[in-house]
């Protein structure tokens, strides 16, 4: 029996095939909190954006394989952060400072390296400034993260343009194949472990390496033999005009893109950056619905954009344009200063907007449950069989 209305305490259906939310509604609503996460080095507004990301993953991530990549991005930004304070340990910073934790022996460079150094004074301030850059790097990852998790990629190719069909296959392939790695190495480990074998160490990783290899491999070749069976790459014919037209309005829609997604990210281009994005957008959308007529695939079932994926996406949109207009009221409270040193202080409105990022968790369909694994019942012995 279909479950619906307040599944798991939320007023949402349970997701299935004709209700399942469009992937690009995913990938919208992280891109907005990324967004509003690139406009801000207040470590507080990172980490309350980190906190909708991740409520929202453990609210509405399936089962599926790919859907288990989120640690791995939650690690490569921990990561990053740790790199980028050894950086600003080892190279220094360019941020003055008063408070000196300690002073490494400096390294003499020649001449023409002169304003970089290598060791030296390391100051309060200086490891102030990296930690709040690495929090905001670590914030765009876990929120491109957050898209991966939740977003199919294979419906996410289905839903591409005709145009970037064979360009949207490699970034699918490339994207899947860091969660069936992690999948296999766990999946190897665990029978090792079952076996009585070691799993950590080098011994267990070459142990470990050569069959996840193999698996590789073997997933590469069935891949290229379904897209052979499948006539990937076929093109129908066009008049050269359109050709001419839709490389013009791509390449031209691309750069006007990059151009309003630059003003957009930096503090001096917000008034130029919305309309030469807006410009760029439609340009690129023209070309690609023109290069879309070369393509002679069809789609089956399409995934509808429905009011939930509007919602969705609307939610990360809103959250990103709120923080770059809170960014031009109140850029202070956005952006704490490190000279002289004060404790970042969490503002209320920006905090309140950022919170709207948590619709996607009430008016998403919930997955279904992951099934239990079924038990092989125990032999019967044989007494039990003559009885």
């Amino acid at each position: 029996m279909k479950r619906t209305g307040t599944l798991r305490g939320r007023p949402a259906p349970e997701a299935h095939r004709s209700n399942a939310l469009h992937p690009g509604a995913w990938w919208l609503w992280a891109l907005g909190l990324a967004t509003a996460a690139s406009r801000t080095t207040n470590p507080l507004l990172i980490g309350l954006l980190i906190g909708v990301a991740g409520y929202v993953v453990a609210a509405r991530r399936t089962s599926a394989p790919w859907a288990r990549s989120y640690g791995a991005f939650v690690k490569i930004a921990l990561v990053v952060i740790g790199i980028r304070l050894v950086f600003a340990v080892v190279l220094g910073s360019p941020i003055p400072g008063t408070h000196v934790l300690v002073t490494l022996p400096e390294v003499p460079l020649p001449e023409w390296a002169r304003g970089v150094r290598i060791g030296g004074r390391v100051t309060a301030e200086g490891l102030v400034f990296a930690l709040y850059d690495g929090v905001r790097l670590a914030g765009l990852l876990i929120c491109v993260g957050a898209a991966n998790a939740l977003a199919s990629p294979a419906r996410l190719l289905k839903s591409l343009p005709g145009a970037l069909y064979e360009a949207g296959v490699a970034v699918v392939v490339a994207m899947t194949f860091a969660p069936n790695l992690i999948g296999d190495v766990q999946r190897l480990r665990a029978a090792r472990r079952l076996r009585g074998r070691p799993d950590n160490g080098v011994r267990g990783l070459l142990q470990v390496g050569l069959p996840v290899l193999e698996g590789a491999l073997e997933r590469s070749v069935a891949l290229a033999a379904a897209m052979d069976a499948r006539g990937f790459g076929r093109s129908a014919t066009v008049p050269a005009r359109v050709r001419r037209t839709t490389a013009v309005l791509t390449v031209g829609g691309l750069m006007g893109v990059c151009a309003g997604t630059y003003g957009l990210l930096t503090a001096d281009g917000t008034a130029y950056g919305l309309p030469v994005l807006a410009v760029g957008l439609a340009a690129a959308l023209g070309g690609l619905w023109l290069g879309g007529r070369r393509s002679v695939r069809t789609r089956y079932r399409p995934d509808a954009w429905g009011a939930r994926a509007w919602l969705v996406a609307g939610s990360g949109a809103a959250v990103g344009a709120l923080m770059i207009a809170a960014n031009s009221y109140d850029a202070t409270a956005l952006h704490p200063g490190v000279v002289p040193l004060i404790a970042p202080t969490l503002p209320l409105w920006p905090a309140a907007a950022t919170l709207i990022g948590l619709l996607p968790a009430f008016v998403a369909p919930v997955p279904p449950p992951a099934e239990a694994p079924v038990r092989a019942r125990p032999a019967r012995t044989a007494e039990e069989q003559t009885s």
